[in-house]
């Protein structure tokens, strides 16, 4: 055949080695191969479009997704190809939810009230506690179960004690519920306050996360156009509409 490729020339035009070349044969990601009389596999033009269309989609995916996509392609089954990438859609636009709810999250912390200075220096209980961050000591009794808050408790009487850290993040608690954030987001930003300490700091990482999730989405576009084209040249949408 005129098209016909070595094996090492498709690998060194993909940028990997032959091994990986016959790994993608293994897991269907490239459409069935013939050999020669020797043994020798024969690779063709439609295994060098099939290479590019998987390696888009596990750069938009990653690779189980693109696995899910490519074999079901080769085995003729489009509505299963497209399912794994609706499924791949929603996971990205999941984490574009949650991460613009924590984002909003942080902005209303960084935007409200400082804590009050000098506050349990030495520990508060629950009472005092639920005064300064008005509401009642139920609510912060939930707010820990939920996750939250993480009070120390008294070793003789087992209760509840406050550092001035924790009453700080308990304040910050009641001005998200005020501004009916999610609990899901709230926790996300008080376990990213533990962790960083600096809520300027939490605010340049989700920024980067946005701007990764961004990338990913123009991957993931990339790798619909290619599919798409992949499609197109070698008959899969032809063969499809003409089954339906």
């Amino acid at each position: 055949m005129a098209d016909r490729l070595r094996a090492a020339d498709l690998a060194r035009a993909a940028g990997i080695s032959v091994q990986q070349l016959r790994t993608y044969v293994d897991m269907e990601l490239l459409p069935p191969v013939e050999r020669t009389a020797g043994g020798y596999r024969v690779f063709t033009a439609v295994h060098a479009d099939a290479l590019a269309a998987a390696r888009a989609t596990a750069a938009g995916h990653g690779w189980a997704t693109a696995r899910a996509v490519l074999r079901a392609i080769h085995r003729e089954d489009l509505d299963t190809a497209l399912a794994a990438l609706d499924a791949g859609h929603a996971r990205l636009d999941r984490e574009r939810a949650e991460l613009a709810a924590v984002h909003d999250a942080l902005r209303t912390v960084l935007a409200g009230p400082a804590p009050p200075s000098g506050s349990a220096r030495g520990g508060l209980r629950i009472g005092p506690v639920a005064r300064a961050v008005g509401v009642r000591p139920a609510v912060l009794r939930l707010w820990e179960d939920r996750g939250l808050l993480r009070p120390d408790r008294e070793p003789a009487t087992g209760y509840r004690v406050y550092s001035r850290a924790e009453l700080h993040l308990a304040q910050v608690v009641a001005l998200l519920r005020r501004a009916h954030h999610p609990l899901p987001a709230i926790a996300a930003v008080l376990d990213e306050l533990r962790r960083t300490g600096n809520p300027d700091r939490l605010l340049d990482e989700l920024t980067d996360r946005e701007r990764e999730i961004h990338h990913r989405g123009l991957r993931c576009l990339a790798a619909s156009a290619a599919l798409h084209g992949y499609l197109q040249r070698h008959g899969y949408l032809q063969r499809a509409a003409g089954t339906t």
